[in-house]
């Protein structure tokens, strides 16, 4: 029992000297981050609102905000360190000689990064485009160093490693996307009458845009039809909702019209043999 005594009473000893040799460092060092937290929060908020004024591109303004939230945590974080005698001096020899190491390692967050910083400062994209690239398509939500961040007409969280984005082709329809479809008609329909027919259909619909408008034509002759083309362009946040609309719209303006959309055929001769 009295063992233990002592050595509760040590305990408490180095927990008394600890807070007489260091209680000011500590409490400083605590106000130091408290401070640099509230001003890099303060500054990367007047940075957001300033260029939001400005119309400055989405884009680069989170990085700019971004860029100076960390740097300030940074500083602060480094000054805090300086509180208790601690140079940073041997911390960033250390970081390079590990940096050093680890780089073959880590090729693969490196090359996202440096993929990242030509995006954001090149801008092939911007925050709500449309992009389809690497086989996927969605409205670019965010575009971070490492990766790029989309979302689709459903909702769905899409990212991609912006590595995969770079030296790709990137299609970039901004806030539209295009339709393309094909309808058939029989070879005894008026296919000026048909074309007529479907661009009254599309008239229709507000969501379609005119600037490039829609464009409908023969596209091929088929082996039982007449396949007409159509293009247009539509909001990408109801890319589906409005494509399955029009089809059905076409559907029904060509049924009204006497059009007939005809199904494949082929004509079997018999041959009998005597």
């Amino acid at each position: 029992m009295q063992d233990e005594l002592k050595s509760a009473q040590k305990l408490i000893d180095i927990v008394i000297d600890f807070f007489a040799n260091y209680s000011f460092q500590v409490v400083g060092a605590i106000l130091i981050l408290a401070i640099g937290f509230v001003v890099a929060r303060a500054v990367a908020s007047f940075l957001s609102k300033f260029f939001e004024q400005k119309q400055f591109d989405v884009t680069l303004s989170k990085f700019a905000a971004a860029t100076a939230k960390g740097t300030i945590l940074a500083f602060a974080i480094l000054i805090a360190l300086g509180k208790f005698g601690i140079t940073i001096a041997p911390f960033i020899a250390a970081l390079a000689a590990m940096a050093f190491g680890a780089s073959f390692a880590i090729q693969g967050p490196l090359s996202n990064y440096g993929a990242g910083l030509v995006i954001i400062l090149a801008r092939p994209f911007v925050v709500g485009n449309t992009i389809t690239v690497s086989g996927v398509s969605g409205i670019v939500d965010e575009v971070r160093l490492g990766a790029t961040i989309l979302k689709d007409e459903d909702g769905v969280t899409i990212t991609i490693p912006n590595k995969h984005i770079v030296g790709e082709i990137v299609h970039n329809s901004e806030d539209r996307r295009i339709v393309e479809e094909i309808v058939g008609i029989s070879y005894d329909s008026d296919p000026e009458k048909a074309i007529q027919t479907v661009k009254e259909a599309l008239d229709g619909f507000q969501e379609i845009t005119q600037a490039p408008p829609p464009q409908v034509g023969i596209q091929e002759f088929g082996d039982s039809s007449i396949n007409m083309g159509l293009r247009y362009w539509i909001p990408s946040t109801q890319y589906f909702k409005i494509r399955y609309q029009v089809n059905l719209a076409v559907y029904q303006a060509l049924k009204a019209g006497d059009i007939e959309i005809p199904f494949p055929q082929r004509d079997v001769h018999i041959v009998s043999r005597s």
